[in-house]
């Protein structure tokens, strides 16, 4: 050992340093360790520590002296040590953040963190930090449809203004069709979802003819009118509107909301329109779909009806879809609107701008 060293164990640390040689489950390095902490408090000799231990002389005087700074605590940590890599300076991250906000050369479409790499001329893995750091995904892109609709904040108002404050003694109903309805058969049997593995379902399909589905959402109730049917003409439509008019009581106006598709301006419908001036319909601006809460029914019955769903005859479909109708309006959600009507307007209006 040492001249002037001297290596005090207090009878708390030697239990602790025993019980820690002792036990099997310890990391070699921690045992190792504590028994040099323990030859040193029994005065050995460093000579005779490094032949009992198998350690070199630095190692030896390293952890002795990491014992009397740090106790036994430290002997189960390990000092961090510095990258032998130099870090990357702020210049080189700044020339990565301006590049990513620019297009890349040639008429390649966006930056991949392989392309920065070699155009900066630093590690993949760099770039992907600094990408990370600053929030930027060149990979990802967000799609948008901002509508052109003259009447845009006319008609957002309106339909709004129903959702929120309904006429009274009125019905409100957001109308639209789901079509080209796939009743797809898989060709195999997919294998359920099981411990390790999820379920599968195989890529190819035979499809067993389409249908649409008309559905009409009760605004204040969250029930829901719907039927199928082979096609989605403005004559499918009528007798859709004729299907309504029988269920909603008689007495109550009934307000419908939908979008601009033909088949609901066609001159036939304006003159069943006529026929029944209880109805009223609010047509929704152009390329706003998302303001008919009757799409969010449109969501759920893909997503927890058909999107896995194998059906092997048109008929099976159809049944399906009626009796997800039947299940829907057994526990109906009423809709309630929540976003303020000056946002969406003021938001449309600057993205018009750009």
């Amino acid at each position: 050992m040492r001249t002037g060293i001297t290596v005090t164990v207090s009878s708390a640390d030697r239990f602790c340093l025993a019980t820690l040689v002792a036990d099997r489950n310890s990391p070699q390095k921690h045992v190792w360790r504590a028994r040099i902490v323990l030859l040193s408090a029994d005065g050995r000799g460093t000579s005779e520590i490094m032949r009992l231990t198998g350690k070199s002389k630095t190692c030896v005087w390293r952890w002795q002296e990491r014992f009397m700074s740090a106790g036994a605590d430290g002997l189960l940590r390990d000092r961090t040590r510095p990258s032998r890599i130099p870090p990357l300076g702020a210049q080189v991250a700044d020339r990565v953040v301006a590049l990513t906000l620019t297009d890349p050369p040639g008429e390649t479409t966006h930056w991949t963190s392989a392309a920065m790499a070699e155009a900066v001329g630093i590690s993949l893995s760099s770039v992907q930090r600094i990408w990370r750091s600053h929030g930027l995904q060149p990979h990802r892109m967000r799609r948008f449809k901002l509508s052109n609709d003259s009447l845009f904040a006319t008609k957002v108002r309106n339909i709004v203004g129903l959702y929120v404050d309904p006429p009274a003694h009125a019905v409100v109903l957001s109308v639209d069709e789901k079509s080209q309805i796939q009743a797809l058969d898989r060709t195999q049997p997919g294998l359920p979802l099981k411990k390790g593995r999820c379920g599968t379902i195989t890529h190819d399909y035979k499809r067993n003819g389409t249908t649409t589905l008309f559905a009409a959402l009760n605004v204040l109730e969250g029930s829901v009118i719907g039927r199928c049917m082979q096609r989605h003409r403005h004559q499918e439509f009528i007798r859709f509107l004729n299907a309504i008019e029988n269920e909603v009581p008689a007495g109550k106006l009934v307000h419908v909301i939908l979008d601009n598709y033909a088949a609901h301006k066609h001159p036939n419908v304006l003159k069943w329109l006529a026929r029944h001036p209880r109805f009223t319909f609010h047509f929704t601006p152009t390329s706003a779909s998302w303001i008919n809460p009757v799409e969010g029914f449109f969501a759920r019955l893909t997503k927890r009806r058909l999107r896995r769903g194998v059906f092997h005859s048109l008929v099976a479909l159809q049944a399906a879809i009626n009796r997800f109708l039947l299940e829907d309006n057994e526990n109906p959600q009423p809709f309630h609107w929540t976003k303020d009507p000056d946002k969406i307007i003021a938001a449309v209006s600057v993205g018009t701008k750009r």
